[in-house]
């Protein structure tokens, strides 16, 4: 694998071993992803001090207190999408959702899921639809997933499901488009790899007013690429925000992701029960 600038620790290493253990020995669903599914798709390995792992959102609560229960603190950091359990500097994140509120992880993340080993010990990964799905919409900018995006289609284009993907996507199939745009700047010598019926049917919607769908109303989708960003559209220029308009978030839920922004990682006040 290619191996980033940070070199993991063996603190870390045993961090994330326990981890893993404690959950696949309670008979906890969950899927890994971040920075270790990347790397097993793409052959890029960067090395973080958390772990990624999704599971559905009634399940969250379970598996916060299996970890709660071998040691670790635990809070609910962001209640529409992530609970963190951790020892010392190392976290363990807990995802239920996407931070926009769309990416929410159901049944069909684990029927898809790739069984593989990790570190000695048997997981299953987030399957790569769900994983470009959510990299598409980290368009902040401190921090773009393009590139990942870019990097999975490069490494998986043959084996993506891309009637699955576009059904992932559903209203927001501009986005992918825009991705698939992109990777074809990228790589311009691998464009034939992505399949013609997929660029047939984005073609199709784009050339026809019809199937562009557009909400009613003066609506800014830009509130799901970047919390900070489109701001100004919302608070100013009066334009709806898509994450309430669209039902993926509750106000209350975009105020406090809002007031998170520049700030380090919340710690709890005291640990979830």
């Amino acid at each position: 694998m290619t191996t980033g600038h940070h070199v993991l620790d063996e603190r870390s290493r045993d961090f994330y071993i326990q981890t893993l253990t404690v959950l696949n020995e309670a008979g906890l669903p969950y899927l890994l992803g971040g920075a270790y599914a990347l790397a097993r798709y793409t052959g890029i390995e960067r090395h973080t001090k958390d772990l990624d792992l999704f599971t559905r959102p009634e399940d969250a609560p379970r598996v916060l207190d299996a970890l709660r229960r071998a040691g670790y603190s635990t809070h609910t950091a962001f209640p529409h999408w992530l609970g963190k359990a951790h020892q010392g500097d190392d976290f363990v994140d807990i995802i239920y959702s996407s931070a926009n509120g769309v990416g929410t992880v159901d049944d069909e993340w684990f029927e898809r899921a790739t069984a593989d080993e990790v570190f000695g010990v048997p997981v299953h990964l987030v399957p790569v639809e769900e994983l470009l799905w959510h990299k598409a919409y980290v368009c902040e900018r401190e921090r773009f997933d393009g590139a990942d995006v870019a990097h999975l289609i490069r490494a998986k284009a043959e084996d993506i499901a891309w009637g699955r993907l576009v059904q992932r996507f559903g209203p927001h199939w501009q986005l992918l488009f825009a991705h698939v745009m992109m990777f074809g700047f990228v790589y311009p010598g691998e464009s034939h790899r992505i399949p013609e019926k997929f660029m047939q049917g984005m073609l199709s919607r784009l050339t026809s007013h019809d199937n562009l769908n557009p909400p009613p109303g003066k609506v800014c989708l830009g509130t799901l690429l970047s919390r900070e960003q489109y701001l100004p559209d919302v608070e100013r220029w009066g334009y709806a925000d898509a994450r309430e308009t669209q039902g993926y978030m509750q106000p209350q839920d975009i105020t406090t992701w809002t007031a998170a922004i520049g700030q380090p990682d919340p710690t709890p006040p005291q640990e979830d029960v």
